[in-house]
């Protein structure tokens, strides 16, 4: 089934009063894909570049919840990428948009899944997708990099994630890509402007997070996507505090995949807006 219908069923199901476990389930769309076997050479990311490789992490949430993660390191790098996903499938869905980062950035990355889906336990909630990332967050700053190189990259239902972890937690930089100001904002739109937004349990407020996010922000939307409205992605970038730039990616729906364009202007935003402290310094 279409995400988007996914979501307009959501939305009525709230609309018609209200069903937390029927909106759980259909905000979030978990898959379990069978994990390829790594032994120590790593699982192959892409086909067209076999050195880059993930290696499986097990991590465990504040609550002690397990947490699936890949950690998919270029070598030399000093920065890396804490990768928050979209609402639907697993770590296997993730290898090339994640190989795409590490050609395209020359950063590590460290990708995880939400509790509830692939290998993770748990359920999926809102607060299980905040609590992941931060045990993500907190394995990058005691394995090598620090704060002020990582940087929190958001796609999707990631967007409301990453800027959550942004709002609490220094990083280098936060990139939100083809994300939505709230959930409850999404059902509006798929609903032509019906007032359901009270009723939605899942929240992932972005629009009233992001001001509290002193980090250098990228905002980039698709000028068609039909699930996110491009507006939403301009309401966010307005209300974000610290240095930032918007990136319209011309004639891009919600799936497709990223631009060259895009990679371009989010190195050179980097460059200029999130530039890292001298090696050694403070």
């Amino acid at each position: 089934m279409p995400r988007t219908l996914y979501l307009m069923l959501a939305a009525l199901a709230v609309a018609a009063g209200g069903c937390q476990s029927v909106e759980r389930h259909l905000v979030f769309r978990p898959t379990h894909t069978p994990e390829p076997s790594d032994g120590a050479a790593g699982i192959p990311l892409s086909g067209t570049a076999p050195d880059r490789r993930a290696y499986p992490l097990d991590l465990t949430t504040a609550d002690g919840t397990p947490v699936r993660a890949w950690w998919c390191p270029v070598p030399g790098a000093g920065e890396a990428v804490l990768y928050c996903h979209g609402n639907a499938g697993d770590l296997s869905d993730r290898a090339e948009p994640v190989a795409r980062v590490m050609a395209e950035l020359g950063q590590s990355v460290l990708v995880f899944d939400y509790p509830g889906y692939g290998g993770s336990g748990g359920r999926p909630s809102e607060a299980g997708c905040y609590a992941a990332a931060d045990a993500g967050y907190d394995w990058l700053t005691a394995n090598g990099f620090p704060a002020d190189r990582v940087t929190l990259v958001g796609v999707s239902l990631g967007g409301g994630v990453a800027v959550d972890v942004a709002s609490r937690r220094p990083a280098r930089a936060v990139v939100l890509v083809k994300t939505f100001t709230s959930v409850p904002d999404v059902a509006a739109h798929l609903l032509l402007g019906l007032p359901v937004q009270p009723l939605v349990r899942t929240r992932f407020d972005s629009l009233a997070k992001i001001g509290r996010c002193p980090q250098p922000t990228f905002v980039a939307s698709g000028t068609k996507d039909r699930l996110i409205p491009f507006r939403q992605g301009e309401r966010l970038f307005a209300a974000a505090a610290g240095p930032k730039r918007f990136h319209p990616i011309a004639g891009s729906d919600h799936d497709d995949p990223l631009t060259a364009g895009f990679f371009a202007a989010l190195r050179d935003f980097l460059d200029t807006a999130a530039t890292l402290p001298a090696a050694g310094g403070p």
